[in-house]
């Protein structure tokens, strides 16, 4: 591999960090198709073929890959997610990663690798002459844990929406987390109690769309690790507890014009201070959510969050304040303007779900769609009536109805391409299948005596 200067600074940059903290080990890390983290671990001896890409692992023991007559793959470091773990580093002695890019033999960038669908999600926009800014947040629960070390179903406390210790038990467990965030590269904005019981969010700065999945991507690993030195599971399933608020991934986006160095969502003369631009990223969004929704709540379980009653966006329509729409505008103006779409979950992949959220946003743009009218009501209110004499469509109500979407639109295939689209269907339509025909605890509890 070619280093370009600033990557040879980086790289002496990392090899003083490697030999200040005796880094011994590094981890190689990357995604499967439904975001699973993944690595190989070498010694530090090997950063040079490291760094050149020469570490090789067989693809088709990842869910979503290659098949097994075409597995060699290669992994391709990304030298600006070096990080030393934090719980790793002892006197003389520490670990830690890379976040890489999966190559194929030839140097290509192989088209199964969730990273790479991004990469060219973010490429598509540069050649627009746009650069793409998410900052994603991460809803979690934490769950005690039993004599062996699985998780229960008792959350670790009880506290509600902010509430502070005594009630919130987790403030110990969310301050080790975000020590490790911080000491990872992170910029941490908030750390606070949700809603539910048990029910946890740490929120980071945005970032560029693929940096953003990256972040989003190590949240999730570190979350689980810290959790689990507390003798705690951290989850993401976005709905653990039936009659309580799930957990969401409330997603910002926003696209820089970089030809005029300015924030494309802003315009100073309109009466909301949005520009054409995101009127049109708005439509795209609306238009296409259910195409993609999928992708961005890819879980059985999702739908179960995605249901009135629990703050959780299931109403098709977008607002400039109104969080019971799908789509909100927060009040920030000027370089911070951005469009926050509700509805994903933190189960989701993130190099995908933020690929095709982009994707459907700059449909939007390129094709100049107009965007519905602004919903100020509270949606939740509604009845079925007034939701229909309104034109408010909802979001699919199940994984299978939005499986069925995604299939016959066109935002996936174009943004997943045909290789992962054609994995990712098939992964699902099977999960779909195996509950379809599991006979469940909810059925024996109401059949089994009564006929």
């Amino acid at each position: 591999m070619s280093v370009t200067t600033s990557q040879a600074e980086t790289l002496e940059s990392i090899k003083e960090v490697i030999k200040e903290k005796s880094v011994e080990l590094l981890h190689l890390q990357f995604v499967d198709i439904e975001g699973i983290l993944k690595h190989v671990t070498v010694t530090v001896e090997q950063l040079e073929q490291v760094v050149d890409g020469k570490i090789m692992f067989d693809g088709s023991s990842i869910k979503g890959f290659s098949p097994i007559n075409k597995s060699d793959l290669y992994l391709q470091p990304d030298l600006n997610t070096f990080a030393v773990l934090p719980w790793s580093v002892e006197e003389g002695y520490s670990e830690a990663r890379f976040i890489c890019s999966v190559k194929t033999p030839t140097g290509d960038d192989y088209e199964g690798d969730p990273r790479n669908v991004l990469k060219k999600t973010v490429e598509k926009a540069a050649d627009q002459g746009y650069a793409i800014s998410v900052g994603p947040e991460l809803e979690f629960f934490l769950f005690e844990t039993d004599e062996l070390g699985r998780p229960t179903q008792q959350t670790q406390d009880f506290a509600g929406y902010f509430e502070p210790s005594p009630h919130d038990n987790g403030e110990k467990v969310r301050l080790e987390i975000y020590r490790a965030l911080k000491q990872m590269g992170f910029t941490i904005e908030a750390s606070h109690h949700e809603v539910a019981k048990g029910q946890h969010e740490i929120n980071f700065k945005y970032s560029n769309a693929l940096t953003a999945a990256d972040l989003a991507t190590t949240y999730k690993w570190v979350v689980k690790t810290i959790a689990k030195k507390f003798g705690l599971h951290a989850t993401f399933m976005p709905k653990p507890i039936a009659g309580e608020n799930g957990s969401g991934m409330h997603v910002n986006i926003s696209l820089f014009d970089v030809e005029k160095q300015q924030n494309a969502f802003f315009d100073q003369e309109d009466s909301r201070q949005l520009s054409e631009k995101a009127y049109q990223f708005i439509a795209g969004l609306i238009d296409n959510v259910k195409d993609f929704v999928a992708v961005t709540n890819p879980l059985i379980n999702s739908y179960k969050r995605l249901v009135p009653g629990y703050e959780a966006p299931c109403y098709i329509a977008w607002s400039a304040s109104n969080r019971s729409a799908l789509i909100r505008i927060p009040a920030t103006r000027g370089a911070g303007t951005r469009v926050e779409i509700r509805c994903p979950d933190p189960s989701a992949n993130p190099y995908l779900a933020f690929a095709v959220i982009a994707s459907a946003g700059l449909n939007g743009v390129n094709n100049n769609l107009v965007a519905p009218e602004e919903v100020k009501d509270d949606i939740f209110s509604m009845t079925s009536e007034e939701l229909k004499m309104r034109e408010i469509d909802h979001l699919p109500a199940s994984l299978e109805f939005a499986l069925n979407a995604f299939e016959e639109g066109t935002i996936g295939k174009e943004t997943l391409g045909e290789h992962v689209f054609g994995e990712y269907v098939e992964l699902k339509r099977k999960e779909w299948d195996s509950f379809r025909t599991t006979v469940h605890g909810w059925e024996l509890e109401n059949y089994h005596t009564k006929f």
